[in-house]
């Protein structure tokens, strides 16, 4: 699904049918690895992949502070801390049905009654009704990992972050049951309404509400689109949570672990129930069933929104009518240009994501300061569009142009904070550097655009080069005096390689080849391998009482790494530099450089090719 902003493409959502998000969902799991050194575990949740828990993700102790953080980091204060206004994400669980239910039974689930509360430093517990302190505890936050769980133990978890890369994905037991209008958090007392509702009158309204219809244990968020809305159809959205979570709780006891205990809405449903305000104009849809199902849950929960709804029909693909398919393609690029002539660069590494300003061609009308200014706040609009767009998530570097004047590094600083405000997504942002320099985080919750989108280069591996033509022709030089180290009683050595070293060989080392013969006393065959990989090469030496065609074969230099169970071994003639294991297929334009005849001195003109 994509999200346009003026008829930009502002967001994509991805989902592939055997690829389903599992965010939000809820299992019941058993740990199989507890790691005393990490303060950490490994939970078998019925996947490939073991999920990830921290200790500060783990129920009993002080909530972690992403618990209580809005999209723009704020911190969220519990009523039994300050009565006032919080906010929180908007995420993850679908309202089913408004029935009715009464909460499930206290501790079912193993969540502690309205009246704990339990802080960290002071270790007391206090009782919120009557102000009153109680006796002191031991705080579950002072407690080792290897105290709280062990192995085998069964506990319940929900995904906080899906597997990115080779980590499988992050866990947590502080539960959230996030409906349309309210979420709902049965492990943790508290009340919070969403900052996005900025009247103050009608926040207080909305807490109120909460506070009169809620149960007497867990708490509950009031979303941004519960502004406006009456009590009548607040009290059908906790009814529905209070039921979800109820059947959570019987399915948990009648499971055995490792089971999913319950799995959110598709991508579709999901945007609509996350995404669709009235700030909306249209939702499009281009297939007839997805429509329908779009309008039966728009009809039951945002009755008022239903007439936005619409299907596509037209016979061009709905991602072409709307430009949709070039911008993706476009944010796959690595560099991104500005209206002004500027750039910006975005590389991603193992640790962090690094995005480079330049100003390009751009080149201003007054002094250099004011052009790198002006650069600098045109980009920060584009790196805000552009995290958004490609999902990036992570620690994030970003280099603006030098500037001198810290006035005007204050200036890009708040533009950057002005143009976040915009993402909905947690982030935490430090103040520009004298250096240029501005280091921010983003919470990653899912794969980047790219990650689902694109596969590591098959020739390079992922690295972005591979090494020179001219390195690998002076390790095979290096090589055939090694050759005639090991093989002193060898009269030919034979070298197959990738063509364009073949030739350059040939052309460019035609001397030193010449040279080495008449030194080593040897003769040297070159042959093009158009299915030998730029990096790779293989060379043999025959004795005089073996016959050409069955040479002795001496690798150079081992695999690093071993072979991945997908390629087939390669044959005993093969010799791959490094861990290369593939061997791709060249076109027309090869050019061969032919063989050295097997006897006779050979002349210049015939090794030139």
């Amino acid at each position: 699904m994509a999200l346009l902003e003026n008829d930009v493409l502002a967001e994509i959502h991805i989902e592939r049918a055997r690829q389903r998000s599992i965010a939000g969902n809820l299992y019941k799991g058993k740990v199989v690895r507890v790691l005393p050194g990490m303060q950490a575990a490994f939970v078998d949740i019925g996947l490939e992949k073991a999920g990830f828990i921290h200790v500060s993700d783990l129920f009993g102790g002080p909530l972690p502070a992403s618990f209580f953080e809005d999209e723009e980091g704020e911190e969220i204060q519990t009523e039994t801390e300050l009565e006032t206004e919080t906010e929180t994400r908007d995420s993850a669980l679908p309202p089913l049905s408004p029935d009715a239910v009464s909460p499930p039974p206290t501790g079912s689930l193993g969540r502690p009654p309205r009246s704990t509360e339990l802080r960290s430093g002071n270790d007391a517990v206090s009782d919120p009704e009557t102000g009153g302190r109680g006796r002191r505890v031991r705080s579950t936050s002072h407690i080792p990992l290897e105290e709280r769980l062990k192995k085998n133990q069964e506990i319940l978890v929900q995904v906080a972050k899906e597997s990115i890369g080779t980590k499988g994905p992050r866990l947590t037991s502080h539960i959230s049951l996030p409906g349309r209008h309210l979420v709902y958090t049965p492990t943790v007392n508290h009340i919070g309404v969403s900052r996005r509702i900025a009247d103050s009158k009608e926040r207080k309204r909305l807490r109120d509400i909460v506070q009169e219809m809620r149960p007497p244990e867990g708490g509950f968020i009031v979303r941004t689109a519960c502004e406006g809305l009456t009590k009548k159809e607040m009290q059908d959205d906790m009814k529905f949570l209070l039921k979800l979570w109820s059947g959570i709780a019987k399915k948990r006891e009648s499971t055995s672990a490792p089971a999913l205990l319950h799995d959110d809405m598709d991508v579709i449903l999901r945007i609509i129930r996350d995404l669709f305000t009235a700030d909306v104009q249209e939702v499009v849809i281009d297939a007839p069933q997805d429509y329908e199902r779009v309008k039966e849950f728009i009809a039951a929960f945002m009755p008022r929104l239903t007439g936005r709804i619409k299907l596509y029909d037209r016979p061009e693909p709905i991602f072409d009518y709307y430009n949709i398919e070039e911008q993706i393609t476009k944010a796959l690029d690595r560099r991104v240009y500005l209206k002004s002539g500027g750039h910006i660069v975005i590389d991603h590494t193992e640790a962090l994501t690094a995005i480079d300003v330049n100003t390009g061609r751009f080149v201003g009308k007054r002094d250099q300061e004011e052009t790198m200014l002006q650069t600098n706040l045109e980009a920060t609009k584009v790196v805000v569009e552009q995290l958004r767009l490609r999902n990036i998530g992570g620690l994030i570097i970003i280099d603006f142009i030098d500037m001198e004047r810290a006035a005007n590094r204050n200036k890009v600083t708040e533009a950057l904070r002005e143009a976040l405000k915009k993402d909905k997504t947690r982030t935490s942002l430090r103040k520009i550097s004298e250096l240029g320099l501005v280091q921010m985080t983003r919470k990653r919750t899912r794969e980047s655009l790219q990650r689902q989108l694109c596969d590591p280069c098959p020739h390079c591996e992922g690295k972005g080069y591979i090494r020179s033509v001219p390195t690998v022709a002076s390790d095979i030089l290096r090589q055939l005096r090694k050759e005639t180290s090991l093989h002193p009683t060898a009269q030919m050595i034979t070298v197959k390689a990738h063509p364009e070293v073949i030739t350059f060989l040939y052309d460019e080392e035609g001397e030193r080849l010449e040279a080495l013969e008449r030194q080593l006393h040897k003769r040297f065959i070159l042959r093009a391998t158009p299915g030998f990989h730029h990096e790779q090469y293989e060379a043999s030496a025959t004795t005089a009482t073996q016959s050409p065609t069955q040479p002795t074969t001496t690798k150079w230099h081992e695999a690093d790494e071993p072979l991945s169970p997908a390629v087939s071994p390669p044959r005993a003639a093969e010799v791959r530099r490094g861990a290369q294991t593939h061997q791709p297929t060249l076109g027309a334009k090869t050019r061969f450089a032919p063989a050295r005849p097997a006897g006779g001195p050979t002349p210049p003109n015939q090794r030139r090719g």
